[in-house]
């Protein structure tokens, strides 16, 4: 009797089957097709990025040794060509480079090319504030580095990923003008800020050595 029971309960589920697959057969052979494709198309997009990013990368490092050579003209319009493609990240990059080499021969352009690049709302925030600092450090040497120097203290907050190379222009650039007690004060926060590199921490302890020793006195 049970194997009569377990037959017809087999019978029931073959049925059920047989009438969800007559109703809803063709939704599932077109849900799994939409899937397959879904999952190719995205494997598909991945491979390009990849290959996208592999070319950038490739154009980006032969820029670099342009400017290692000293081709500054060159290395200026090999990144300059990168700024227009993907991915994003080699893009900024591109910016920056090609303002660091335009800034080699001309720091007023540089300056001003960097500033674009800062009040560029599409660039992240770290690379903005570095492309502030680069304009900065271009302008220190020339007619008004007060003014460069009141671009820099906002990038001295301890929020700023460059907040120390900030605080060693400004030293430097107050040491250049006789500030010592400026110069101190900004060498001082590098020193205190544990996450300063050792490289710059050696470079500042020189830089107060200079501070300590003041002024040098004026030849007889």
């Amino acid at each position: 009797m049970t194997d009569i029971f377990n037959e017809i309960d087999d019978e029931l589920r073959r049925d059920r089957v047989a009438q969800f697959w007559k109703k809803h057969g063709p939704k599932v052979v077109v849900a799994a097709i939409v899937l397959v494709v879904a999952v190719a198309g995205w494997r598909y997009y991945e491979y390009m990025e990849r290959r996208t990013a592999e070319a950038a990368a490739a154009r980006y490092e032969a820029a670099l040794q342009l400017s290692r050579e000293g081709k500054t003209a060159e290395a200026e319009a090999a990144f300059s060509a990168i700024v227009t493609d993907k991915p994003s990240a080699y893009r900024d990059l591109a910016r920056l480079r090609a303002a660091s080499e335009t800034g080699r021969a001309d720091a007023i352009r540089g300056a001003a090319a960097f500033d674009a690049i800062a009040a560029d709302q599409a660039v992240p925030q770290d690379l903005r504030q570095l492309a502030t600092l680069r304009a900065a450090a271009l302008r220190l040497d020339g007619a008004d580095p007060k003014a460069a120097a009141s671009t820099l203290e906002p990038l001295t907050r301890d929020d700023v990923p460059w907040r120390n190379s900030a605080r060693e222009l400004l030293g430097l650039a107050a040491l250049k003008a006789g500030d010592y007690d400026g110069a101190g004060r900004w060498f001082d926060a590098i020193v205190t800020d544990p996450t300063a590199p050792q490289s710059l921490r050696s470079r500042v302890e020189l830089y107060l050595a200079l501070v300590r020793s003041g002024p040098v006195p004026a030849a007889p």
